[in-house]
């Protein structure tokens, strides 16, 4: 059975509670920093399995011949390195991968703080009447 159904207007308007200016900025704010952190969720999973590939890449590295020549791709181009060369271009490779998952996760948990901050002034406010979870 469906058991949705309309409002009335008293119940509509029962929280009585007047959302004000300063409590419009929150929610805006609440709002942007859920778009940046599902932006930067999204980008630290592009990270994440980039870091796996250039470690499973470093393993195929290490295991081939010394004197064998190694397509490296960089950007949109290939260059013909080699193994030495491939593994350490590789090496700077992950390290940048590294640091930019480690910068993005601090990104994210400031975010995270915010919004937490603002759930509970929010919610303090407004208890039933806003729904700011997904």
């Amino acid at each position: 059975m469906n058991n949705m159904r309309m409002l009335s207007e008293e119940e509509e308007t029962s929280d009585g509670v007047e959302v004000t200016w300063e409590d419009q900025k929150q929610i805006n704010t609440f709002a942007k920093l859920n778009a940046r952190l599902r932006g930067i969720e999204d980008r630290l999973e592009q990270l994440k399995q980039e870091k796996e590939a250039l470690d499973d890449l470093s393993t195929e590295l290490e295991l081939m011949d010394e004197d064998q020549i190694v397509l490296y791709k960089l950007g949109e181009s290939f260059l013909h390195l080699s193994q030495a060369d491939a593994l350490a271009r590789l090496a700077i490779d992950q390290a940048s991968v590294s640091s930019q998952l480690a910068e993005l996760g601090g990104v994210a948990e400031e975010c995270e703080r915010g919004m937490k901050d603002l759930k509970v002034r929010l919610y303090a406010k407004f208890g039933k009447a806003i729904n700011l979870d997904e």
